[in-house]
């Protein structure tokens, strides 16, 4: 019963490549179900604007994602500031990928914020379902959607 004593090395090596072949594409599988940085993001988020408790809060600044301060109308993240039960909590929120829900902001404008009741530190200021950002009146928006809950 010595399949593997040496008289067969094409065979061991199939054998070797056949396993490899298996590993690879079960490695494949597992890393492709496993979500990306943004969509773990889009869930945390979701998540809040779902079952997260609002509160109020006040942007405190706007910048680039290299840090640099943002003059553009839909900056790439949002600073903003809550106090609950005494605590200070300062944010940031990366609003990169929802320009068109943070289009019209005022620094130190009062915001609704929403946040883990479980961790308060976990807020967000806007989701893709979500935004408590009261936004200025365009000229083509109806004035009831001004502000998005």
């Amino acid at each position: 019963m010595h399949v593997f004593d040496g008289r067969e090395p094409r065979l061991i090596g199939g054998v070797a490549a056949g396993a490899l072949v298996v590993l690879g594409i079960c490695w494949w599988f597992i890393r492709r179900l496993r979500p990306s940085a943004d969509e773990l993001e889009r869930r945390r988020c979701e998540s809040i604007s779902m079952n997260g408790r609002i509160t109020d809060g006040y942007l405190v600044d706007a910048r680039s994602l290299d840090g640099e301060e943002s003059l553009s109308p839909t900056p790439e993240v949002l600073f903003y500031s809550y106090r609950l039960a005494g605590v200070t909590y300062n944010c940031a929120q990366d609003v990169s990928r929802l320009p068109e829900r943070v289009r019209g902001f005022r620094l130190d404008q009062a915001v609704q914020v929403r946040y883990d009741p479980r961790n308060p530190g976990n807020s967000i200021l806007v989701s893709e379902s979500w935004s408590g950002l009261w936004l200025r009146q365009s000229s083509t928006e109806p004035k009831e959607q001004q502000h998005h809950d």
